[in-house]
């Protein structure tokens, strides 16, 4: 079987994209003076990934859960009475070409005969439609896969050199605007929702932080005068602000933007949870395994204080948390 990541079909007539004309060279989004969101962003995306020649349909999986799903929307998708896209979440191990394409960081092209070996359930699918071939491209931002998008093509494609590079030019434009209307939604410090109501024996508290070295100062305060108010022991808010403080900065340093946080005591465990804005090269997390890590380093002496210590990653951002017993 041919390798479906780079399928050159010599017996389809060779149809152009001709990407450049739609300014690849910078990110894709909105024209300048257009308020950013991710909504704005998918929606001028597709617009034009659907104006490309024999583009049937087009679709974006935006990466989040650290990788564990997808946030998937299409062309063809109704919008609600508001114009904002219909958005659902894929299971992001799901054998379908888009996922490939995103776990693997790799291109995958060809007509459905191709694919169909490999793919046969969703392949299966598109016999129905005017469908004859499938481009599935990562899309890339500063080292890191954002997502990917998808097109249908309803006439037969080449996927020769030239095109498969205008597809990865496209991938890279797409991550790039992707990335600058996370960080424009994620201006204002924002933390995700709790998984469970807070009950009412759980202290919670929580506070902003500007894009400002300063800044680091004002949460180690804050996280004192709060741990002062809580009773807990010396030692233990040492130690935490201790941990904050290497997440705060760490944030602020690689998201470019704010960053919130929020601190809970419950049944004597403190949780500490840091979330910013959206790592341009996800370093907030840097690996722990390279000593010589500058930033890593702030990341090690959390894993080494605290009792527990975890991170996840998606489209809007970094959450990094810390437990002490308290």
């Amino acid at each position: 079987m041919p390798d479906v990541r780079l399928i050159s079909l010599v017996r389809a007539r060779n149809t152009r994209f001709g990407l450049t004309l739609f300014g690849v060279h910078r990110p894709w989004g909105p024209s300048p003076g257009t308020v950013l969101s991710i909504d704005t962003w998918a929606q001028d995306a597709l617009r034009r990934l659907c104006a490309l020649p024999g583009v049937g349909r087009a679709g974006l999986g935006l990466t989040e859960g650290g990788g564990r799903r997808l946030r998937f929307t299409a062309s063809d998708r109704e919008m609600d009475a508001d114009a904002l896209l219909s958005w659902c979440d894929v299971d992001a191990y799901d054998d379908v070409p888009l996922n490939g394409a995103v776990r693997n960081a790799a291109m995958l092209v060809g007509v459905l005969d191709d694919l169909a070996d490999r793919y046969p359930d969703f392949v299966g699918l598109q016999r129905a439609t005017s469908t004859v071939a499938l481009a599935a491209v990562p899309m890339v931002a500063g080292g890191r896969t954002m997502g990917g998008y998808l097109l249908y093509f309803d006439v037969p494609q080449a996927f020769d050199d030239t095109q498969c590079a205008d597809l990865a030019r496209t991938g890279r434009g797409l991550g790039a605007g992707l990335r600058q209307a996370q960080r424009a939604e994620a201006r204002r410090p924002v933390l995700a929702p709790l998984a469970d109501p807070v009950g009412p024996d759980v202290l919670m508290a929580e506070h902003g932080v500007v894009h400002d070295p300063a800044a680091v100062g004002e949460a180690r305060r804050f996280l004192r005068r709060t741990l002062g108010d809580w009773e807990v022991e010396e030692d233990t808010a040492d130690t935490a602000v201790l941990c904050l403080s290497e997440l705060v900065t760490n944030a602020l340093i690689h998201s470019h933007a704010g960053c919130a946080v929020r601190v809970q005591l419950e049944d004597g465990v403190l949780t500490t949870t840091v979330r910013d804005s959206g790592t341009a090269d996800a370093a907030s997390v840097s690996s722990l395994e390279d000593p010589l890590q500058v930033h890593g380093r702030g990341l090690r002496l959390v894993d080494a204080l605290a009792v527990g210590w975890g991170y996840d990653l998606d489209t809007m951002g970094t959450t990094v948390w810390f437990v002490l017993d308290a």
